[in-house]
């Protein structure tokens, strides 16, 4: 009988912490053997070793699971629990993912810094109470012209094809109001069309160019920030829920330092990215300085209507550009402070 009572009560035990339990499916394009894939099933072994097994994280890398689309789709009928994305994959569930990578909203990336730092948090609490649970972004630097013909104005980009994300519909919109003509993509068929001619131009971060092979199929770099680039992990808050509180804690923890550490990373190998492009073969080239104030007059103008209809809060937007006209005027402030001490100590 004791036996039998302790038989039962281990299989109990057994049952509970199978209950509490899950495997999180996480789909991503980041390829096989990368750093950031390496990084990211290492944070997966911590996990599963301090819930002792309870949460399982398996990662499945290299586009292997489809577009943006069909990871969604694979989410919604439970095969998938998360994925890895960029902001316009989810942007239709969260609209203000969209306001960091409005094009040519930032100088530099110490400014967007300056911004995510006061907005971050609300972005992350936004997309949560749209179903979604993320652990912080990972900068990926700008994004950057990339095709085989400089491009130093705008007429330089008349009657070619650009490629625009899928889902990415400021982006096609940008591209509409510059009169241009955009071609949308996922981004597991972008190398395909820069190999097939079906794109002639693409805009992405050195460091993606590298990652995703792209830099093979293009001649040269205009070097103009052009969109400020995110990476994040969202895994779909019901499945998220199904976890104990205590192992949820212990997954936030483990991934939000990972992707405070790829945000540091990220931008630290973005440079050097650059750098190696260069070797490679690419080509850098300037955008003309002229050309780049009338364009962004235009996008300003583009930026507003599409808050206007609803692509993302108009509120959160004058917010956010509140804090860029704060740190510019920062900036200007301690560069004439650092111009009249060096002036008096040269007296």
């Amino acid at each position: 009988m004791r036996f039998l009572m302790l038989t039962g009560a281990l299989l109990a035990l057994a049952l509970a912490g199978a209950a509490n339990g899950a495997t999180l499916k996480i789909a991503t394009v980041t390829p096989e053997g990368s750093q950031w894939m390496k990084e990211m099933r290492a944070s997966a072994r911590e996990i599963k070793e301090r819930t002792d097994g309870r949460v399982d994280i398996k990662y499945y890398g290299g586009g292997v699971m489809g577009n943006d689309a069909k990871v969604l789709g694979r989410i919604r009928i439970g095969a998938l629990q998360g994925g890895a994305f960029t902001p316009s994959a989810l942007s239709a569930i969260y609209p203000d993912l969209n306001l960091y990578g409005l094009p040519m909203i930032f100088d530099s990336e110490e400014e967007a810094a300056y911004v995510r730092e006061r907005l971050d948090a609300r972005i992350e609490d936004g997309l949560e109470e749209a179903g979604f649970v993320n652990f912080g972004f990972a900068a990926g630097g700008f994004a950057v012209v990339m095709s085989n013909t400089p491009v130093t104005s705008l007429d330089d980009l008349n009657g070619k094809r650009v490629w625009v994300p899928e889902g990415d519909l400021i982006s096609y919109a940008s591209m509409e109001a510059l009169s241009l003509s955009p071609v949308t993509l996922p981004l597991t068929d972008v190398l395909t069309g820069l190999q097939t001619g079906l794109i002639d131009i693409v805009a992405i971060s050195p460091i993606g160019a590298l990652v995703l092979q792209w830099h093979t199929k293009v001649k040269y770099m205009t070097e103009l920030p052009l969109a400020y680039t995110l990476g994040f992990m969202a895994v779909q808050k019901k499945a998220f829920d199904k976890l104990s509180p205590e192992d949820q804690a212990i997954v936030r923890e483990v991934m939000e330092r990972t992707y405070d550490e790829f945000d540091e990373i990220n931008l630290v190998d973005n440079r050097g990215a650059r750098d190696a492009l260069v070797n490679a073969g690419i080509e850098a080239v300037q955008f003309d300085g002229e050309e780049l104030r009338r364009i962004r007059s235009v996008l300003e103008s583009s930026n507003r209507e599409l808050g206007a209809d609803g692509k993302f809060s108009l509120e959160l937007y004058d917010e956010m550009l509140a804090h860029i006209a704060d740190y510019r005027e920062t900036v200007a402030a301690e560069l004439q402070s650092a111009s009249a001490a060096g002036g008096q100590a040269g007296q």
